[in-house]
């Protein structure tokens, strides 16, 4: 399985909490880097993901908070990370932690709708790295009641979907409830997605049909949501009397998480690194950092109005990795990937008592890094919930780093995209090992040098154990099994 990594060395390496379920148990690919902070964040994201797979009566789930709280769903569960969890646990070598989930939120016990939720898409990319369609094709009747559930809740007379912000679990944003881009992008990345399972099964009027139902939202939120003088997507807001609000918020680059803007939008991205927008030490911040509303004080922990939020970063990062793997532009390249998921790794570290550890809880302050939903909450003597963001798992992290740094995509059929997202500048070595991809055991490894791994410089891709590709500098190659 592992080619080059040592699995009891990467064990011994990182002093980090024992869960039920450790993720050496439940199978993960392996790295190594340069950058110490993003090799201990891997490793943590992984042993924190693992502490929520839950077993449940016949299955298993994943959940949010580690403690029980009055908004969740059956067995703790709570839709609105949901995506993310199917993303991150993709890369799980046993995969029935995932499956089983993924039949938990299609069942009559599950709320998929009480938060905004990508099901069917989340479940394909899963499917994509597994290689076994089979699930997606035995939940295909109930993700399509589920989209047609969402049309019917949710859509408006101008072709596009209405979400309350904080049913996006984003409360107390500037732009507010409206078609926003969020559940929009949502329900084109699953109209897609569905698209591709019913051409699976023969069913290709429907296929034909989906592809249709994607195309129309991706030409209503051209029309509707792109600001063409801010160069943004907004949300098309009820508070400001359904225009376009008068902010670029976050949520503006999950379009490209779903594939959906054309190459003539990329000029979005600028302000990404721009200190007048989003940048932050500790960011991105979820508003843009010169509106008069930005990081306005409200009483309540939770606030989309500029802090950092792991679920947006996590967005944004995945959003940005497609932009650079689907398309040629000017705005971003590749060292900006890696800068920004450094200083993500950086944001997930908690000082007290004199000591730093890894930590993951809610939102963060985009200035100092401090943890602002447990600072508010700890501020309250008769809070009950002083302590509940602790090992949140409402993000993904190390799909980042996989689809990112090793850059491993999933291509046609019988394909495997590798395009790592960095520069030699940026790390010296780096190896990620153990990747399962359909049922194939990956290593991708970049040796500036030579030296560190012993198998040439440069970089090297090698398929259960045989080298299937080598290039004196890292490009983006599409290899075939």
């Amino acid at each position: 399985m592992y080619h080059v990594l040592n699995l009891d060395k990467i064990k011994g390496r990182f002093s980090l909490p024992t869960y039920p379920l450790s993720p050496f148990d439940a199978g993960i690919p392996l790295i190594e880097s340069s950058d110490s902070t993003l090799d201990e964040i891997y490793y943590f994201r992984w042993h924190t993901f693992c502490r929520h797979i839950e077993k449940i009566p016949g299955g298993y789930v994943v959940t949010e908070f580690t403690p029980k709280v009055p908004w969740a769903g059956k067995y703790n569960t709570i839709s609105c990370p949901a995506g993310h969890h199917f993303y991150e646990g993709r890369w799980l070598h046993d995969p029935k932690y995932m499956e089983a989930c993924a039949r938990f939120w299609m069942s009559k016990d599950a709320d998929p709708r009480r938060y905004s939720f990508w099901a069917a898409d989340s479940f394909w990319a899963f499917s994509q790295i597994t290689g076994n369609f089979a699930l997606c094709e035995s939940l295909y009747e109930a993700l399509k009641e589920n989209f047609f559930a969402w049309e019917k809740e949710k859509g408006m007379e101008n072709g596009l979907y209405y979400q309350i912000d904080d049913r996006d679990g984003m409360e107390y944003s500037i732009g507010g409830s409206g078609c926003r881009p969020t559940i929009n992008s949502y329900m084109y990345g699953d109209a897609m997605a569905l698209s591709k399972i019913a051409k699976r099964i023969g069913k290709d009027n429907e296929a034909n049909a989906f592809q249709e139902k994607a195309e129309s939202i991706r030409n209503r939120m051209d029309e509707l949501l792109w600001d063409e003088d801010a160069a943004f997507y907004k949300t098309l807001a009820e508070k400001w009397n359904d225009q376009k609000a008068p902010v670029r918020e976050l949520i503006g680059y999950v379009p490209w998480y779903f594939h959906i803007p054309g190459r003539e939008k990329a000029k979005a991205w600028r302000f990404l690194k721009d200190e007048k927008y989003f940048s932050a030490p500790y960011g991105p911040t979820t508003a843009e950092r010169n509106h008069p509303d930005f990081m306005k004080a409200f009483d309540h922990e939770c606030l989309w109005n500029g802090p950092s939020w792991p679920f947006a970063t996590s967005q944004t990062l995945t959003a940005l990795g497609n932009l650079l793997t689907d398309q040629e532009q000017e705005e971003m390249q590749l060292e900006d990937y890696y800068q920004l998921l450094h200083q993500y790794a950086a944001c997930h570290y908690l000082s007290e008592n004199g000591k730093t550890i890894p930590f993951i809880d809610e939102n963060l302050d985009p200035f100092t890094g401090e943890w602002l939903a447990r600072k508010i909450l700890r501020s309250d003597p008769n809070g009950k919930w002083h302590e509940r963001g602790v090992d949140y798992n409402h993000s993904s992290f190390c799909d980042l780093v996989l689809t990112g740094l090793a850059g491993i995509r999933p291509g046609n059929e019988n394909e495997m995209i590798v395009h790592p997202l960095f520069t030699p500048e940026n790390l010296r070595f780096f190896c990620a090992d153990g990747i399962l991809y359909h049922g194939h055991a990956i290593t991708v490894l970049w040796d500036q040098t030579g030296e560190k791994y012993r198998a040439g410089k440069g970089f090297h891709v090698y398929a259960d154990g045989k080298e299937i590709f080598h290039a004196a500098q890292m490009q983006k190659c599409v290899l075939k099994f």
